[in-house]
């Protein structure tokens, strides 16, 4: 089963509990954990592990060739992303725009465009103690995440034993990445919080996640705090909220540590318990 845990805005505490979930599963499951927020991934600041494997991620992009080119221009018409440009007579390539389609290079009809690789990150994969951890890493000054997250979803797909859980840790917002990372999983956790800012940026994704048909459910984090308009909302749309995290103080304490919460607050880990309910009732079809 395939679990992203998104929000939609960041802060909300989308990391914290991907990481406790995954860790707190790992004790009775095969987990992997995936840190797919590959512009600012920081699950690995709560688990860590022995390095298993780490390698360089590239994306296909064209290469002109000047003396193979008869200027025809029909690259840049191919081309819908205006990554590449007729310029008198010179073809100017901007890899930060290509979308590794291949219509420019397969369709050049001197074949002047041919893909070359280059490099947009990082992938590593460590093995914690009680399950595995992938975190995919985007370079400096890359503008594109969508490749870097699905490639690390391939790889994850390769690992063998297949995991019972593989949990998302998700980019936030409502964006390209958000809709790569979740468009194939089985169920999304909606991290959000009980403020306006909240409420606001979870209907947004609310209404993402049924646009591309995700069955998903709600966590309240920071409950005690702000108003209950979150959780009337949830009522109103028919969404199941699933757990609601206390605001305490030793919850951040322990989270700006760097340290796993469920295991130090009892109060966390009985809506972890909580939350393993219903993703048992869901993957055997009782709960929508």
């Amino acid at each position: 089963m395939k679990i992203a845990v998104a929000s939609g805005k960041g802060g909300t505490g989308k990391t914290t509990l991907a990481t406790n979930l995954a860790h707190f599963l790992a004790h009775s499951y095969r987990v992997t954990l995936a840190d797919l927020d590959v512009e600012e991934p920081d699950s690995r600041l709560f688990l860590s592990g022995e390095p298993v494997e780490e390698k360089e991620m590239v994306k296909m992009v064209p290469e002109w060739v000047a003396e193979k080119c008869i200027l025809c221009g029909d690259c840049q018409k191919r081309c819908n992303f205006n990554a590449v440009i007729q310029l008198n007579t010179i073809i100017l390539v901007f890899p930060e725009l290509c979308h590794s389609c291949y219509a420019c290079s397969e369709l050049c009809p001197e074949s002047a465009l041919p893909m070359k690789p280059q490099k947009i990150g990082t992938l590593e994969h460590i093995k914690n103690k009680t399950l595995d951890v992938i975190e995919g890493r985007l370079d400096i000054g890359q503008e594109q995440a969508v490749p870097l997250i699905a490639q690390t979803k391939g790889f994850i797909n390769s690992l063998k034993p297949i995991p019972d859980f593989t949990i998302y840790d998700a980019p936030p917002g409502t964006s390209c990445p958000v809709i790569e990372a979740t468009k194939e999983v089985d169920l999304v956790i909606l991290v959000t919080e009980p403020t306006p800012f909240g409420l606001h940026d979870l209907k947004l994704a609310v209404e993402t996640m049924r646009k591309i048909e995700r069955d998903f459910a709600v966590v309240i984090n920071r409950e005690g705090t702000g108003n209950d308009h979150v959780a009337r909302y949830c009522k109103k749309e028919q969404i199941p909220v699933i757990a609601k995290i206390p605001n305490q103080r030793k919850i951040a304490e322990l989270y700006s540590r760097g340290e796993l919460i469920y295991t130090q607050v009892p109060e966390f880990k009985q809506q972890l318990q909580k939350i393993e309910q219903y993703i048992m009732g869901f993957s055997q079809g009782g709960a929508k």
